[in-house]
């Protein structure tokens, strides 16, 4: 596995990651303690050295099995946490004050068993809380050496401006893939002014681009996808024509399409690194697969034509959870 460096921060992180928020959060029954433990150990054995993680998956129990699983490992990873969410819980809505982000960092090294957070992220934007206070505050965490690097997810470009003026933002974490490429309109040109590195998270299309998902599909009742406008079953079906695509190239180039789906945000930029999660070990193998698969000029091209005159159906998020992201 190679790596790549986020931006000019000089953060080096494998060029896939993975993000662990689907073994304990959100995609139904959390994964049993020993089969996540199991995983973890496989990625970092595969070269996996960047994981990402959040003191709201769970809500800390994320976190809990990330420090019980790479203990051993520790100093050879890059391991990203998150705060924003009060007693870390996104319903309850956000608290980012400076008082809770200092509170959540020493929560998150006793969970994460460490004395450092690599990465820490701002998981939303607090409307509450001036951007530059959050910065000053991770600012002064890392001068006291509990953080190294300071993150924001799902911000627009004003607040990423003011904050990186306070302490450089090392990485920006936002959905990006084939299915959603707002990212390239304002995102992209910014991070790409600044030196910042881009974490895509759902790369995959929260599982429909890997072609598994079809307008059939159920899932189980707590899984998040349930109320995700672009997992109805009409969505679904509109949709399948991206998957239709990825399957397409995939044959030619002896792939699968969530390899294809990968190989092609890795083709974006260099200081790209996606997290994609699973639960299962083949398709973490799968997953890890596409940093051998090297689109050529020609095989972006074809993908931009074709993928250009496909409409994907169906809001990203849930209008109440839409108000969140890009503030």
């Amino acid at each position: 596995m190679k790596t790549r460096k986020l931006g000019n921060s000089g953060l080096e992180v494998s060029e896939l990651g993975l993000g662990c928020m689907g073994l304990s959060f959100a995609y139904g029954p959390a994964t049993e303690i020993k089969d996540a433990v199991k995983l973890l150990h496989a990625a970092v054995e595969k070269g996996v050295t960047f994981f990402d993680t959040a003191e709201a998956y769970g809500p800390f129990t994320n976190e809990e099995l990330l420090g019980e699983a790479l203990a051993p490992y520790r100093d050879q990873l890059i391991i990203a946490t998150k705060f924003g969410f009060k007693e870390g819980k996104p319903g309850d809505g956000m608290d980012s004050r400076p008082e809770r982000i200092r509170q959540v960092a020493e929560a998150s090294l006793k969970r994460l068993r460490t004395d450092r957070i690599d990465l820490f992220y701002q998981h939303r934007v607090d409307p509450n809380v001036p951007v530059e206070d959050v910065a000053g505050t991770v600012k002064d965490l890392i001068q006291e050496g509990k953080v190294k690097h300071f993150g924001m997810s799902e911000a627009g470009v004003q607040s990423i401006r003011k904050a990186h003026a306070v302490q450089p933002v090392a990485a920006l974490q936002s959905e990006y893939s084939l299915w959603w490429r707002e990212p390239e309109q304002e995102i992209m040109p910014l991070l790409e002014e600044l030196g910042i590195g881009f974490v895509p998270f759902s790369p995959l299309g929260k599982g429909f681009l890997t072609g598994a998902i079809n307008e059939n599909t159920t899932f189980a009742k707590d899984d998040f996808r349930n109320i995700v406008p672009r997992f109805t079953p009409e969505a679904r079906a509109a949709n399948k024509a991206m998957v239709d695509l990825l399957t397409k190239i995939a044959q030619e180039k002896q792939a699968t399409p969530a390899q294809i789906a990968l190989a092609w945000l890795l083709a974006q930029n260099p200081w790209i690194a996606p997290i994609p999660g699973t639960t299962k070990l083949h398709r973490l193998e799968e997953n890890l697969g596409a940093a051998a698969i090297l689109l050529s000029a020609d095989d972006l091209t074809q993908i931009e034509q074709a993928s250009s005159q496909i409409e994907i159906e169906g809001a990203r998020y849930p209008e109440h959870l839409l108000k969140r992201v890009g503030k």
